[in-house]
């Protein structure tokens, strides 16, 4: 029985930790393929970005990490602003098979970036000394980083959501969401609105790739291999929304770990077979809009 409480323990807590990464990784495309229309397979891109440039800051160039991490987010937020106006601007009325191919396209020069200038092989993380090591949580040892991931998720997720649902901003999205047309005619400039939340996504992107270097580990085909994962976090949660990729990256996460590591053989296979069946319940995801 301690063995099996154990081993619940364990996986809930990596799992939750997977899932914070996961989350700050996908939620800013939730908001952005709600908002936009847009099937931009390359959100990842902006991800691997910020964990490269966190990465390289601390450790070729001796940055404090919490200082590479807000040089990271807000770069990739700049990277994010034209890319968003001459590439992604010309295609928001087009077909999603030029979208797809446009943005597929942007994950392969990611890849062949990612080999160019940092080589083949993933980038070393070494967490600060004060987020190295173990914490006793009194009931039992846990990996500080890790800790300190969750804690700074949850801390990230109640910002978000209050800024989305307390705030002009927030109001002027979630009125974009729901109808585009009726939030241009009560004056809302749909088009910076745009650039904004496409640069704010991908800063969220970018900070969840450095933060999570520790989980998902920063390599030339970062984008390409957890893309699968992203999107299932937006489907099954749900466009548009802040809650609905929280409540599916914990459920992703979660359910990843414990598969994994109680049938590691057919893990990967349960996830899919999960998300199936919740898209045909939900086909909007479960807290998308009908």
């Amino acid at each position: 029985m301690d063995a099996a409480l154990s081993a619940a323990i364990s996986i809930g807590f990596h799992g939750v930790a997977f899932a914070m990464v996961l989350y700050l990784v996908s939620v800013g495309l939730s908001i952005t393929m709600g908002l936009m229309g847009f099937v931009n397979l390359a959100h990842g891109v902006f991800a691997a970005a910020g964990g490269y440039f966190m990465t390289t800051l601390m450790t070729r160039y001796g940055v404090p990490f919490a200082v590479s991490v807000a040089l990271a987010t807000l770069a990739v937020a700049a990277l994010a602003v034209p890319l968003e106006r001459f590439l992604y601007r010309p295609l928001y009325g087009a077909d999603e098979l030029d979208q797809v191919l446009m943005t597929m396209g942007l994950v392969f020069m990611s890849v062949a970036i990612g080999k160019y200038f940092w080589g083949p092989t993933a980038m070393p993380f070494y967490p600060p000394a004060a987020l190295s090591g173990q914490i006793d949580l009194g009931f039992r040892t846990f990996p500080t980083y890790r800790t300190f991931l969750i804690g700074s998720g949850a801390i990230l997720v109640t910002l978000l959501w209050l800024g989305l649902e307390r705030t002009r901003f927030g109001a002027m999205i979630r009125a974009a969401v729901d109808n585009r047309r009726m939030a241009q005619s009560v004056g809302i400039n749909t088009s910076q609105l745009f650039t904004f939340a496409f640069a704010f996504g991908s800063a969220l992107a970018a900070l969840g790739g450095g933060l999570g270097a520790e989980i998902l580990a920063i390599d030339p085909g970062y984008a390409l291999e957890h893309l699968v994962y992203f999107l299932i976090v937006v489907a099954v949660g749900g466009l548009g929304t802040i809650r609905g990729p929280f409540v599916a990256a914990l459920l992703l996460g979660v359910s990843d770990t414990a598969f994994k590591y109680l049938l590691p053989e057919l893990g990967a296979f349960f996830i899919y077979a999960l998300t199936m069946v919740i898209l045909l319940w939900k086909p909007r995801g479960l807290f998308g809009q009908a």
